[in-house]
């Protein structure tokens, strides 16, 4: 049965907001060809969004031709603001954006461990409203929140998690209090992240995928045919319990130690590196120290010149190419006479013995789910760039028949606030851009 007048201009409308969206500004004859709608229809929608305050001439079409420009049409962005958080264990970090997504102001703070409840979720209510001022934003639609730790699937919030700060609950419901017109959403920060990349990042050409967050913590997003897998209980992608080799015991359900967690996580990497000769600086909200010291071991394999691993050195690096035993020293964290230190040879032995490691929980995600692709996510997958990478890559071919390409990530760190502030463009325009009925 064919649609109603009203249906079919509700699906037009939709259509053509859509497509702002995604492209930006267009031009009636623009939207014409891409709609395939006539030009009457695309001239009538125009004119409804824009008597609805929903879409407003932003410029002029470059082309000259006798005559005006055409004009170009795109989202009013001033109709509604947004926030997005990156909530970490060791501080919080915000940014506002208008509802196309350009950013107006941004910041952060850092939250110590030894700091109350009570002033730490103040504080970050406090950055939060200095931000939003700062963005000249009079008030947010909607609150985008990246968090570690479980999200539950019915109701949408944090749950209770032994290894996070108290205030990372009691934040969500303060902004709530201190905001009530707006609309604050929480999801897992990893998810988000895998969102990111999907969306602007390097999983772009893909529906399938899994990525796995390398940062102060570890944890991982499954993506299959487009949906974004959340589990029964919200934690698909804890594999930070996962139990693996090489580790002095096994995870409780209370604590990830002894799971991949204390192979892959920041404190182990630095470790590691350090028996490798290799130091790391502090770090900060942003960025773990592993991280730093994962770029500088890169840097140094480069100013080397070591494009490639021969078959000679990989065999005298013996036990150190291969996935980690009890006894390997890419398990223990501890490792032979690395001869000099600060070398492109001692960085290069780091990277094996890091590669060794993070293809153990690699493995493990390939043999279960098959994704295909593998993006090494956080701060530290986006530091070891295409030489960590590779060399997990290598190993995963030699680990499992199933063909798999393991790629640094685009956006680092940064892809938690970007995958939040995507959540709440999508959700705050999903409400704004209902068309008007005529």
């Amino acid at each position: 049965m064919p649609a109603s007048p009203s249906t079919a201009r509700a699906i037009n409308d939709r259509l053509a907001l859509r497509l702002l969206q995604q492209e930006g500004p267009l031009t009636a004859g623009q939207l014409k060809h891409l709609t395939g709608l006539s030009r009457p229809t695309v001239a009538d929608l125009v004119e409804r969004l824009t008597d609805a305050g929903l879409i407003e001439v932003v410029g002029e079409a470059g082309e000259q031709r006798r005559g005006p420009n055409a004009k170009l049409y795109g989202i009013v962005a001033g109709r509604a603001h947004l926030a997005a958080l990156d909530v970490r264990t060791e501080g919080v970090s915000v940014v506002v954006s208008d509802l196309v997504g350009a950013v107006l102001a941004e910041a952060s703070v850092p939250i110590g461990g030894d700091m109350a409840t009570g002033p730490a979720v103040e504080q970050a209510v406090a950055l939060v409203e200095r931000v939003v001022k700062e963005a000249g934003a009079d008030r947010l639609h909607t609150v985008g929140i990246g968090a570690p730790g479980l999200i539950d699937p019915a109701t949408g919030e944090l749950r209770d998690s032994s290894g996070l700060p108290a205030w990372h609950r009691r934040l969500v419901a303060a902004l709530q209090e201190r905001l009530p017109e707006a609309r604050v959403t929480v999801e897992n920060e990893t998810n988000l992240a895998a969102l990111a990349e999907q969306r602007d990042g390097v999983a772009r050409d893909r529906d399938t995928f899994v990525l796995l967050w390398l940062g102060h913590g570890t944890g991982a997003a499954v993506v299959l045919d487009g949906a974004l897998r959340r589990g029964a209980s919200g934690g698909t992608g804890e594999i930070g319990f996962l139990p693996v080799p090489g580790t002095t015991g096994l995870p409780s359900a209370v604590d990830c130690e002894g799971g991949f967690h204390s192979l892959a996580g920041a404190a182990a990497i630095v470790e590691l590196a350090g028996a490798y000769g290799l130091t790391a600086e502090g770090g900060t909200v942003h960025e773990p120290p592993a991280a730093g010291v994962v770029r500088d071991a890169v840097a140094l394999v480069a100013a080397g010149g070591e494009e490639t691993v021969d078959g000679d050195e990989r065999a005298e690096r013996g036990a150190m190419t291969e996935a980690p035993t009890d006894s390997s020293p890419c398990a223990s964290g501890t490792a032979p006479s690395a001869g000099p230190l600060h070398t492109p040879a001692s960085a290069s032995r780091f990277l094996d013995a890091l590669a060794d490691r993070l293809a153990i929980g690699v493995a493990s995600v390939v043999a279960v789910l098959d994704p295909g692709c593998v993006v090494l996510g956080g701060e530290v997958g986006q530091a070891g760039a295409q030489e960590l990478a590779r060399r997990v890559e290598e190993r995963i071919r030699r680990m499992s028949p199933l063909a798999t390409v393991v790629r640094p990530s685009g956006l680092g760190g940064g892809a938690v606030l970007r995958g939040a502030l995507l959540t709440a463009r999508d959700a705050a325009q999903d409400e704004l851009f209902t068309p008007p009925e005529r």
